[in-house]
């Protein structure tokens, strides 16, 4: 899951970190272009030391160059990082978006609702948190079941609080 809960210690707060998950880490994204420069340069061979060489090189730096670019942008979309932090008396949720941008968001936890909305939402099952007047959304980046999931254990952790 990719999301962990931080036990609470003795004065402070239970914690909750979320994180988009990352199918390509970025020793993948290295091993991937060095793959990809090895098999590019088989065919190459064959036309070392003719015009269309300079000719080819154009087309697969282009190609090489927009995946690199198209690999670095979902990387920084990517850097979306959640923290909610929950104790008795305020339940706050931070997040760090692409591009360093911030928002945050707090309310009492007796007052707070957990809705998980089936449709309607930009993804299924799409969890938010209502209180203090505003509806945030949590984990947007989370799967289907993850979300569900989340859900169950964050109603279980406030109703502890109550």
């Amino acid at each position: 899951m990719p999301y962990e809960w931080t036990a609470p210690t003795e004065g402070s707060p239970t914690r909750l970190h979320l994180w988009p998950y990352r199918s390509l880490p970025r020793r993948g994204f290295v091993m991937f272009f060095a793959i990809t420069l090895g098999l590019v340069a088989l065919p190459r061979l064959s036309v070392l030391g003719s015009p269309v060489l300079w000719f080819i090189l154009i087309f697969i730096g282009l190609a090489l160059s927009g995946m690199w670019m198209a690999l670095n942008r979902s990387y920084r979309d990517a850097e979306i990082i959640e923290n909610l932090t929950l104790d008795r008396d305020h339940l706050t949720l931070t997040r760090h978006g692409p591009r360093g941008r911030r928002q945050d968001w707090q309310a009492n936890p007796y007052w707070v609702q957990i809705r998980l909305h089936e449709t309607g939402g930009p993804v299924p099952n799409y969890l938010t948190l209502k209180g203090d007047g505003r509806e945030v959304e949590l984990g947007a980046f989370l799967s289907e079941d993850e979300r569900l999931t989340l859900k169950d254990d964050l109603q279980r952790r406030i109703n502890a609080l109550r």
